[in-house]
C-alpha cells in the first residue's frame, strides 16, 4: 500500500511539474502546480505510514501501554493538513493575480507579457 501511494505521489509530482512547466496558459499553470501539490501532500502521508498500525487513536483496542507500538505517528498527517491549508491559500492567490492579469491585459498567454523581459 505504501509503495502504490508513494508511486501514485511522484506521478502525481512529475504530472505537475510537467504542466506547469511546458504551457503557456496561467490557468493551466496554476493547475500543474496544484497537482505537483497533492502529489507531495500523497507522498508526505505515505512516508508517516507505517504498515499493520492503527490509527492514532486510544481506545479499548489500544490499550496505553501498548499505543506507542501499535499506533501511527500522527505528526506527518496534521503537517499534511496544515499544508492543505497553505496550499489552498497560495492557489486561491494565484487565481486571484491570473484573474487580474486578464482584466488589465486581455488575455492569460505570458508569451504576450513581455514589459518586464530583459
Amino acid at each position: 500500500m505504501t509503495t502504490l501511494a508513494m508511486t501514485t505521489g511522484f506521478v502525481l509530482i512529475l504530472i505537475g511539474l510537467y504542466g506547469a512547466l511546458t504551457n503557456r496558459n496561467l490557468l493551466r499553470m496554476i493547475v500543474g502546480f496544484t497537482i505537483a501539490d497533492t502529489g507531495v501532500h500523497i507522498v508526505l502521508v505515505a512516508v508517516g505510514a507505517l504498515p499493520g498500525r492503527t490509527a492514532p487513536i486510544l481506545d479499548a483496542a489500544v490499550p496505553p501501554a501498548e499505543a506507542l507500538a501499535r499506533i501511527v505517528d500522527p505528526i506527518p498527517q496534521a503537517l499534511v493538513l496544515t499544508a492543505i491549508v497553505i496550499g489552498l491559500g497560495v492557489t486561491a492567490l494565484m487565481l486571484a493575480y491570473a484573474y487580474r492579469l486578464f482584466v488589465r491585459r486581455g488575455t492569460l498567454d505570458i508569451a504576450k507579457m513581455t514589459e518586464l523581459k530583459w
